[in-house]
């Protein structure tokens, strides 16, 4: 890789529907982890193409709940540096939030020069737990769809930054499979939020809000992406390889690096000096 002429891949090529039959044999975890660090790999030439070229770039993480964004974020992020790909992911508005220009919270974590930055949910939050939990009024929730794309040409695409909106779309028996799995595992509990079990039962409310926002706001310019997510690992895989295409990134030269010796001027037993130190008990 590290190469790509975007505008090759601007639209998602495929157009399954969600009958269509598909392979739904499972990754083997070894082959994954293989592919996921190839993955990886050219993620890091991104970092260093993003920080020598000075280029900004948005991602924008939607889809339903428990639908894998975390996992997918996460694999993404794990090799490359935090001060480079910078993860947003906002509680809900404060007060004083409520009362500013919807976006307005969005835009204080908009890239700098040499930064990727990753919403974990965005300002699409209005067109979906907003909308159906009633957190918004119906004309906030139209003004928000009827504006979204003049938003996203004008302030983001316009000014140079790369937007790549990715929706992950997992079905109604994985969903279920996944927050009953929360519920009796206690590692996971912490994953339950307030707006999980509402979100289960109100599943074809958050599927029409999916349909008009996809209908308002997919576009040319900022197209949708959408990635089928019941296969966690290959998910994360088919996403970052369609990621790595929509970024015109090449490798950047790297000096060859020397390991200097240690300078031995004012040695001393340095040793010694911890040995009385308070040391955790070696349990393993």
């Amino acid at each position: 890789m590290g190469k790509k002429n975007p505008k090759a891949a601007t639209k998602s090529v495929s157009k399954q529907s969600a009958t269509e039959d598909r392979d739904t044999s499972k990754l083997k975890r070894r082959d994954y982890e293989k592919e996921l660090l190839k993955l990886q790999a050219e993620l890091c030439m991104v970092q260093d193409w993003v920080k020598a070229t000075g280029q900004r770039i948005i991602i924008i993480f939607e889809g339903r709940d428990a639908a894998g964004k975390g996992g997918t974020i996460k694999a993404i992020t794990e090799k490359v540096s935090p001060r480079v790909f910078k993860l947003v992911a906002l509680p809900a508005p404060s007060d004083r939030e409520k009362t500013q220009v919807y976006a307005q919270r969005y835009l204080a974590h908009f890239p700098a020069a040499g930064e990727v930055v990753i919403f974990d949910r965005s300002w699409y939050n209005r067109a979906g737990v907003e909308k159906v939990m009633g957190f918004c009024t119906k004309e906030q929730h139209q003004k928000f769809l009827e504006m979204c794309p003049a938003f996203e040409k004008n302030i983001i695409v316009d000014n140079g930054i790369i937007l790549l909106k990715y929706w992950l779309e997992v079905g109604d028996k994985e969903q279920e499979r996944r927050f009953r799995a929360r519920i009796e595992d206690p590692v996971r509990q912490w994953k339950l939020s307030p707006m999980d079990l509402p979100s289960r039962q109100r599943w074809y409310d958050y599927s029409r809000a999916r349909d008009q926002m996809l209908d308002a706001t997919d576009t040319d310019f900022a197209p949708w992406h959408i990635v089928r997510s019941d296969d966690k690992r290959k998910a994360r895989l088919n996403l970052i390889t369609h990621l790595l295409e929509q970024i015109p990134y090449v490798r950047q030269p790297h000096e060859k690096v020397k390991l200097p010796r240690r300078n031995t001027k004012n040695a001393y037993d340095d040793g010694a000096t911890m040995s009385k130190r308070r040391w955790i008990p070696q349990r393993y």
